[in-house]
């Protein structure tokens, strides 16, 4: 039975891969899930009911009571979300009580785009696309910056950075699941491209990776 058709999106923070995946689900008409949002949620509601974000067994309480359904609140889009996610994703148990969420998305029958730090790697390994979308921490920093901005968040850039730095550090060196390209991914290095040049290179990306798909 052939795999369903699944992009899977990894890299780092700001590095442009949420869009780009939004993007290539809109474009290939397949269903998406933001995994950072997962974490984002379980760090944010965590926090919110009074808990401490290096407690794993209340990380991994709310990990494994978390359903779609409660993925809405915007709350999970701030600098603090992020994070939080990067705090409670540390641990093993938290991971192994979100994998099956996204594995499950992963087996839709017509196929999905997901991103995230460890799709291509542990998620979904054997998906027919996968990119690692990456850029220089300066250049994620000023994105993000702009971004929170534009939320009304007032945040300084060379915070932001520190944020990125150490977001970087902890999500490269965990034990469980560490952020790294997977051995077959395509490296994408949106450093100096608009979104538009950055969502065209990952078209042509996916698109060699479809022939092979549809040709295997």
């Amino acid at each position: 039975m052939k795999t369903p058709f699944v992009i899977a999106v990894d890299g780092p923070a700001a590095s442009g891969k949420g869009t780009i995946a939004s993007r290539l689900a809109g474009a290939y008409d397949l269903p998406m899930l933001d995994s950072g949002l997962l974490y984002r949620a379980v760090g944010v509601l965590l926090a919110r009911h009074g808990g401490d974000l290096d407690d794993v067994a209340a990380a991994t309480q709310v990990a494994r009571d978390l359903t779609a359904e409660m993925l809405t609140d915007p709350a999970f889009r701030t600098r603090e979300a992020g994070e939080a996610a990067s705090r409670v994703a540390v641990h093993p148990p938290v991971r192994e009580a979100l994998r099956d969420m996204q594995q499950d998305f992963a087996r839709r029958p017509g196929g999905a785009v997901i991103d995230g730090r460890d799709i291509g790697t542990v998620i979904a390994p054997e998906a027919p696309a996968k990119l690692y979308v990456t850029a220089t921490p300066e250049i994620r920093a000023e994105r993000r910056w702009k971004q929170l901005q534009g939320q009304g968040e007032a945040v300084a850039y060379e915070d932001i950075l520190g944020d990125i730095r150490k977001r970087d550090a902890r999500d490269g060196g965990r034990a469980d699941s560490p952020m790294r390209p997977a051995d077959d991914s395509v490296l994408l290095d949106t450093s100096e491209m608009t979104i538009e040049q950055a969502t065209d290179a990952a078209r042509r990306i996916v698109e060699a990776a479809r022939a092979r798909w549809e040709n295997s």
